[in-house]
């Protein structure tokens, strides 16, 4: 991988400096970059790259957020846990109900394909969140990585199942019911009345005049990543070598 990935060094500017200096001074000894100082800059300005490229910035979705959320797309795609979709649904839990802070992303062809409310559980926090929960009946979010799966007609009219992959943290998703519905309570005239959107059991409602679309676009094994202000979530899916690997691997695809 060395070979490659110094062409790619040399040929792309950084979008951060990287720690090892360089110098051509005569007498002055050049100090190379070693190979995971190159890898981690490769990582760095394709995923910047990507972030201008869909140019979610001044949509509020922070850098930090989406290298995440990518870092876990990345490692659920080398577990071939992933689908054909080249999607991936960020919803950012640290901004308030008030805000749009959700956002389907189309990889491939670098777009957004949805940004929009959504509503988190009501036992998590009133217009912030601040509590999250993989317990059965604790009526909170839970935080994570998941894997969109098929919809079915429930009590909400058409839903799609969510399989929570963070063990600990979501992993009860499907136990619980949580999944993607529309509800009449996540809506800019909701929020016009109450000052902050309604809230579920724990699901991730959306806008009745969206969720049909967004369910159709996302289900069928594609990322979904939920981030909260939780400071001891981890995940074994936040692997930079792994998602380094694959984005490698699939350089032509994003």
């Amino acid at each position: 991988m060395l070979p490659f990935m110094a062409s790619l060094f040399m040929a792309t500017p950084l979008a951060t400096p990287i720690k090892s200096t360089m110098a051509n001074t005569k007498g002055v000894e050049v100090k190379m970059p070693t190979e995971k100082e190159m890898e981690t800059a490769f990582f760095d300005q394709r995923l910047h790259d990507l972030y201008r490229d869909l140019n979610v910035e001044q949509q509020g979705l922070r850098f930090e957020v989406f290298e995440k959320a990518m870092t876990g797309y990345l490692n659920l795609r080398s577990e071939n846990k992933l689908g054909e979709k080249q999607l991936l649904t960020v919803v950012d839990f640290e901004k308030p109900s008030t805000e749009k802070r959700l956002w389907v992303l189309d990889l491939e062809n670098k777009e957004v394909k949805f940004h929009t409310l959504v509503a988190h559980g009501r036992n998590s926090g009133e217009n912030l969140t601040s509590t999250f929960s993989n317990e059965n009946e604790s009526n909170m979010s839970s935080l994570g990585f998941y894997v969109t799966q098929d919809e079915y007609i429930g009590k909400h009219g058409r839903s799609l199942k969510l399989d929570g992959v963070d063990e600990g943290y979501n992993s009860n998703a499907l136990a619980r019911s949580v999944v993607m519905h529309g509800a009449d309570y996540v809506s800019e005239e909701f929020v016009r009345q109450y000052g902050r959107l309604g809230r579920s059991l724990g699901c991730p409602a959306l806008p009745m005049d969206q969720y049909a679309q967004i369910i159709d676009e996302v289900g069928g094994k594609t990322c979904l990543f939920l981030n909260g202000s939780d400071t001891n979530y981890s995940s074994k899916y936040l692997n930079q070598d792994v998602a380094l690997s694959t984005l490698v691997s699939v350089n032509q695809m994003i």
